[in-house]
């Protein structure tokens, strides 16, 4: 959906009016999303598109997004412009009943008639955390990889999200995120033309509640007034990331392949992580000129032979960061900093050169402070808890004293981790309340 700059409306932009009204939720943000857009779901814009008559030709992989959003010019996926956390907890003690199951993959299938499984549509996924299966007597078979979250540099204070269940949804249509969500949490007994005759919130609850949006434009529109970014706005235009450059691109993601779990009772499955980090960019903006920026996402060698325009679109489906790798020590005593790409890329590589983590982060301004939403998707949790080592880059503070924990060290100096949490995403037909052994028995 097209969505024109102004409005009038006291000089807000449609765009500002849609990002505020999934952030705000409810049969508020809602109304205020279709006045927005001139009318409800199919009036005034197109209508959005609805689930296949044969839901079985929808993928059996909850995360399988890559084939079904938008890529642009050089195959760099798009992901939806509007997305939205909801962290859920199953109230009392013990193992889910037959009825709950039940309850969930109704509410589910109602959602997979409503919305196709688009950026078109609506994307989604529901995951479960460790502690959701402490419920049961039985443990999660070896070896799958899952486990807690758990603090991941010495200088970081998360905290930890043990919710049981994490449903993620996102789309580029703000008026179908916010329907469906209602109708996913009893709030409207509809969405998209399909009656819902069960809701999650008949089985859990909603813990928090977290939003955000990625996009050229996006965070440019919304820095105004927002707790982390400088008051004159620096963050460019085009950047659709609060940072001002580029990230997922293509040959630095690892294909939907990689990150399946390939065997046992969730082959088909996947595990992810999401952090959520608060972004303080005054000194990046205030301090760091382009060239500087340039050396602490990407690398030095990137800012010495200039390989980085504006936002770093000319760099097309790859950043160059395997060609930095090598040399990093060398680069962090020439030029006393170190780049935060290239740090995370010397554990985020298979040997054939595959990667191994498919990110699939996006902004926030949830309580008006500017924040990151770090979603990623890996085979086993242990190789994102590696990167994320590689990424503190505490090695390289051994090599020159120009390098600190966080000072000339990649983007450390500039995030601080609010929250961290460990999921199991299992294939769709698993999706409703499994049992550690793979069932979902009704």
């Amino acid at each position: 959906m097209r969505e024109p700059d102004a409005t009038g409306d006291g000089g807000r932009s449609r765009r500002d009016v849609l990002k505020a009204a999934v952030a705000v939720g409810g049969s508020v943000g809602l109304s205020a999303c279709l006045d927005a857009i001139d009318g409800g779901e199919g009036s005034g814009t197109e209508a959005v598109p609805s689930g296949p008559e044969d839901l079985s030709t929808l993928p059996t992989r909850q995360f399988a997004w890559g084939e079904h959003i938008r890529r642009d010019e050089f195959g760099n996926e798009q992901l939806p412009a509007h997305q939205t956390l909801l962290y859920l907890t199953l109230p009392g003690e013990g193992p889910p009943t037959a009825d709950q199951r039940a309850t969930v993959e109704t509410a589910l299938t109602r959602l997979d008639e409503a919305y196709a499984w688009s950026h078109e549509g609506l994307l989604r996924s529901l995951a479960y955390s460790p502690e959701y299966f402490d419920r049961y007597e039985t443990a999660l078979p070896e070896p799958l990889d899952i486990y807690p979250a758990r603090r991941l540099s010495p200088f970081e204070t998360p905290e930890f999200d043990r919710q049981d269940a994490l449903l993620h949804l996102a789309s580029d249509r703000p008026d179908a995120l916010l329907a469906a969500e209602q109708a996913l949490t009893g709030e409207r007994a509809s969405a998209n033309g399909v009656d819902f005759d069960a809701a999650l919130t008949d089985v859990f609850t909603v813990d928090d509640r977290r939003t955000g949006f990625i996009g050229a434009g996006l965070p440019a529109a919304k820095q105004g007034g927002l707790e982390g970014v400088p008051e004159d706005g620096p963050v460019p235009d085009g950047s659709p990331l609060f940072m001002g450059f580029k990230a997922g691109f293509a040959r630095n993601q690892a294909p939907e392949d990689r990150v399946t779990i390939q065997d046992g009772p969730f082959a088909g499955g996947t595990t992810k992580h999401v952090a959520n980090l608060r972004q303080r960019l005054e000194d990046w903006y205030g301090e760091q000129d382009f060239t500087q920026r340039v050396m602490e996402m990407f690398s030095p060698m990137h800012a010495e032979n200039d390989w980085v325009e504006g936002v770093g679109a000319n760099l097309e489906d790859g950043s160059r960061v395997d060609e930095t790798v090598a040399t990093i020590e060398e680069q962090a005593t020439e030029f006393g900093r170190v780049g935060h790409a290239q740090k995370a890329a010397r554990a985020n590589r298979d040997p054939d050169g595959t990667v191994k983590l498919n990110r699939r982060h996006f902004e926030s301004a949830d309580d008006g402070i500017a924040s990151l939403h770090f979603p990623s998707l890996q085979r086993e949790m242990s190789e994102f808890d590696a990167v994320r080592e590689a990424m503190n880059g505490q090695d390289l503070t051994e090599i020159t004293p120009a390098v600190r924990q966080r000072v000339n060290n990649g983007i450390l100096e500039y995030i601080f981790v609010r929250h961290r949490g460990n999921f199991l995403v299992p294939p769709r037909d698993l999706r409703a309340l499994p049992t550690p052994d793979g069932d979902a028995p009704q």
